[in-house]
């Protein structure tokens, strides 16, 4: 464990890392909860870890003294810098990349397997978290993921739930989802209206088999109208969803809400085997 390492609100003074509302940032400076994210995952000991958004690196600092050699995306160029100094004291164990995450091919950064731990930025969390889902190739063995605690809840949102949605059932598909532990806003800097929590994601071994592209256009289309039958939310996808619905023990009248993660890929192979998408 490295001693020499400043206090985070002096790292924060020192490079003028006034947190942006423009790039999502609320800045977890609670040492003892940035530990605890990094005991969620299990031993840590050079295992290669990608974080996304580490701001000035309070997670970061628990990631490296567990062990870790970590893998860090941050677009902010104020927090790239005071990052640099952090792996001064941790030679070799932490590499840094300036750019947007949304971007990254995580497959040619990191080497197989990997595991992401990250407080994601609250602006692209839901749009990192479905890219990663919808990749060909999971280029994670392991999720751990902090989340606006109302994202983390549709996350987990069981079939006929108000909140059971478009995420769910792309998270649900791809991996098996526990809650980990809430975080009260109190505990960032500046602290964000809402509470927070840690996720963990685990993939599913042998996912159903699905075509991923179809299985988007038909949660988008089903939930984007989720007052909706589904024979009438999905006939922007088909001319007349009934006699498919019905083919596939779907009733007509039931809405998006109604379905599990099956029917919903049956769904969309079928659709896609069709070439209707």
């Amino acid at each position: 464990m490295a001693t020499d390492l400043l206090p985070l609100r002096e790292v924060i003074r020192q490079h003028g890392l006034d947190a942006r509302r423009s790039l999502g940032q609320h800045f977890l400076l609670d040492l003892n909860l940035t530990a605890r994210i990094a005991r969620t995952v299990g031993p840590l000991d050079n295992r290669t870890v990608y974080e996304v958004g580490p701001g000035p690196g309070g997670l970061t600092r628990a990631l490296l003294e567990a062990g870790a050699q970590v893998v860090a995306v941050e677009t902010d160029a104020r927090c790239v810098a005071a990052l640099s100094a952090l792996g001064a004291s941790f030679p070799g164990n932490l590499t840094v990349i300036e750019g947007d995450a949304l971007g990254m091919d995580e497959s040619s950064l990191l080497p197989v397997p990997a595991i992401v731990v990250a407080n994601l930025p609250y602006n692209i969390s839901t749009a990192l978290l479905v890219k990663w889902l919808t990749a060909a190739s999971l280029p994670f063995s392991d999720m751990t993921l902090m989340f606006q605690k109302e994202v983390a809840d549709r996350i987990l949102a069981d079939p006929g739930s108000k909140t059971y949605g478009r995420i769910s059932v792309l998270a649900q598909w791809r991996c098996a989802v526990q809650r980990a532990f809430d975080i009260p806003a109190r505990a960032f800097i500046p602290p964000p209206k809402v509470e927070s929590t840690v996720l963990r994601l685990t993939p599913h071994e042998s996912p159903i088999d699905v075509d991923t592209n179809a299985l988007e256009k038909v949660t988008a289309a089903a939930f984007g109208q989720r007052r909706k039958m589904l024979r009438a939310s999905l006939k922007s996808l088909m001319d007349d969803p009934v006699p498919v619905l019905e083919r596939l023990g779907i009733t007509p009248t039931d809405r998006a809400e109604n379905l599990n993660v099956a029917q919903f890929c049956a769904l969309a192979n079928w659709i896609a085997d069709r070439g209707s998408i």
